[in-house]
């Protein structure tokens, strides 16, 4: 690696960590020349505009995540097993040493729901490309065997989706003690339930 691609690795690696305890909004060439130690103009040479520095730092945690968390998964058995493996290795995302203020992508969603442009997209496509990851997988299990066969793949990953996130916030703003082990019964409750075939409801008389 060349110094000046080092030099560029190290900064995004400040730019995550800052990010998740403050939002992609947070991060500003000022602030980043703080956390990072290094001149403003010395980061113009490596990020012309704070929108360039922000679709940098959501391009470096999309491939920080596939590092740790989708190809792990990936070397597990098609169907149930593979899925598992995504959530757990997803779950342990959230709680890497590199953010020490949880998942970057939640951090930012706040920020960044409602103001159209180029970082939003970056963050939306991401989210998208996630979701498809984790119907992908659940479309598997179902050709696998493992789940039942009308299963609405998009529907569990969405719900998985919100789990993930709503445990994000019971974890970091409520400091709930019991926040994981639910988080587990209730997944738990949901792979169940995409293997079982539901019970028919007679219709009423």
């Amino acid at each position: 690696m060349s110094k000046g691609a080092s030099t560029r690795c190290a900064v995004l690696g400040h730019a995550l960590a800052l990010a998740s305890e403050v939002g992609l909004e947070g991060v500003t060439i000022g602030t980043l020349a703080e956390r990072a130690q290094m001149s403003k103009s010395g980061l113009f040479a490596h990020f012309d505009s704070k929108e360039a520095l922000q679709i940098a730092v959501l391009d470096e945690a999309v491939r920080r995540f596939v590092e740790s968390v989708v190809a792990p998964a990936l070397r597990q058995k098609r169907g149930e097993p593979r899925l598992k493996a995504l959530l757990d290795n997803w779950l342990g995302w959230s709680n890497a040493d590199f953010m020490p203020g949880g998942c970057v992508f939640v951090a930012s969603i706040a920020d960044l729901d409602d103001r159209p442009g180029p970082v939003r997209d970056r963050l939306a496509a991401s989210q998208r490309d996630w979701l498809d990851t984790l119907a992908t997988a659940i479309r598997i299990a179902v050709e696998e065997g493992h789940f039942r066969a009308d299963l609405d793949p998009a529907q569990l990953a969405q719900e998985l989706l919100a789990l993930a996130y709503g445990t994000h916030l019971m974890t970091r703003l409520l400091r709930n003690p019991k926040t994981e082990a639910r988080r587990r019964v209730a997944v738990d409750r949901l792979l169940a339930s995409a293997r079982r075939t539901p019970r028919r409801t007679e219709p009423l008389p």
